[in-house]
């Protein structure tokens, strides 16, 4: 396994993620086997979200974490939208009403039309469960899950205000010893560009942090789509420091942010047959090597998380690691051949 240093982590190139499945008994039982396998062949980043699966995701992380030594892996999660837990036996809106609502958790104007919140309350409450789901004293890297949502809500000054009472609740957090480092998990946010509704200015959310936590805060990750057919990260001059425009990945070289790449076999939409010249042209003999091997070999990139949730594809996705990497002048020009 090939594994990248950052601060006083060694994280897999690869890691799983586990948003893809059905709610159900049989899926937690493939996720526990392939995350089990996973970390016996060296992967240690293992991503989740408080909603994923109704909460099953990380419950079976939780399982997992029952039997292995906990320093072994980094495990990230997030929180922002309503969970709702797959053990509740009545309607859900009356279940959030009275177990968010009525106990003045959230107010009914903080949520936006896509259901996120973004809190400190409302985050509090989700941190702590997800402690409790993944049966952990720490959460490694604690995400705000798509906090862009908000902007189709509230204006830029409430939202930045809105980041940092959040990110003051997580720095506390730290200071516990519940937590190690925060990020954000975005979709839309760093991939469009600056005059869109949902855009998000990297360089103001560090500074955000620099002023609630110090010069040592502790916002290190962010993680964002990137592959194949969605390039931006790469290839869009969307964010500005110092009067420089940069790309994503170029801003958090520049600021000291590691990257999770969500995303890039696009739940296996990206694998796909194609020419055998093709396969000779990325160093590989699979078609779903292909999405794996361009992202993992963009300059930029730091974990790629790959939803697996069956021990077969686990081991498959794995053969990359004997296949060398692109050299990163190879992926510089298959994008300039698309036209970017």
């Amino acid at each position: 396994m090939l594994y990248k240093e950052f601060l006083d982590y060694r994280l897999s190139e690869i890691g799983i993620g586990t948003y893809l499945g059905a709610s159900d008994q049989d899926t937690d039982i493939r996720y526990y086997e392939t995350i089990t396998e996973g970390i016996q062949k060296g992967i240690n980043v293992i991503d989740t979200a408080i909603n994923y699966r109704n909460m099953r995701s990380e419950k079976v992380i939780g399982d997992v974490l029952k039997n292995i030594n906990r320093e072994k892996v980094v495990i990230s999660t997030k929180g922002g939208y309503i969970p709702v837990p797959y053990y509740i036996d009545e309607d859900p809106t009356q279940w959030f009403k009275r177990e968010f609502v009525q106990k003045e958790i959230v107010s009914p104007k903080e949520i936006t039309e896509t259901g996120n919140i973004i809190t400190p309350r409302f985050i509090d409450w989700s941190f702590e469960k997800s402690l409790e789901n993944l049966n952990t004293e720490y959460i490694d890297v604690y995400f705000l899950h798509n906090p862009e949502d908000q902007l189709l809500k509230f204006n830029r000054d409430t939202f930045y205000k809105k980041i940092w009472t959040v990110f003051r609740l997580l720095e506390g957090k730290v200071h516990e010893g519940k937590l190690k480092y925060y990020g954000l998990a975005t979709w839309n946010g760093l991939r469009v560009p600056e005059d869109h509704q949902q855009h998000i200015d990297l360089k103001k959310i560090f500074d955000i942090a620099r002023e609630v936590g110090g010069e040592n805060h502790h916002f290190r990750f962010i993680q964002l789509p990137y592959n194949i057919a969605m390039i931006e990260a790469y290839t869009l001059k969307n964010q500005r420091i110092n009067g420089k425009s940069l790309t994503t990945f170029e801003a958090s070289k520049r600021l000291g942010l590691y990257t999770y790449i969500s995303s890039p076999l696009m739940q296996r939409r990206l694998v796909r047959p194609v020419h055998q010249q093709i396969l000779e042209r990325f160093r590989v003999k699979k078609f779903s090597h292909i999405p794996i091997q361009f992202v993992r070999s963009t300059e930029g990139v730091g974990t790629v998380l790959i939803g697996m949730s069956r021990k077969e594809h686990l081991i498959e996705n794995l053969e990359i690691q004997e296949i060398p990497h692109l050299k990163p002048e190879e992926i510089d020009s298959m994008i300039k051949e698309r036209g970017y």
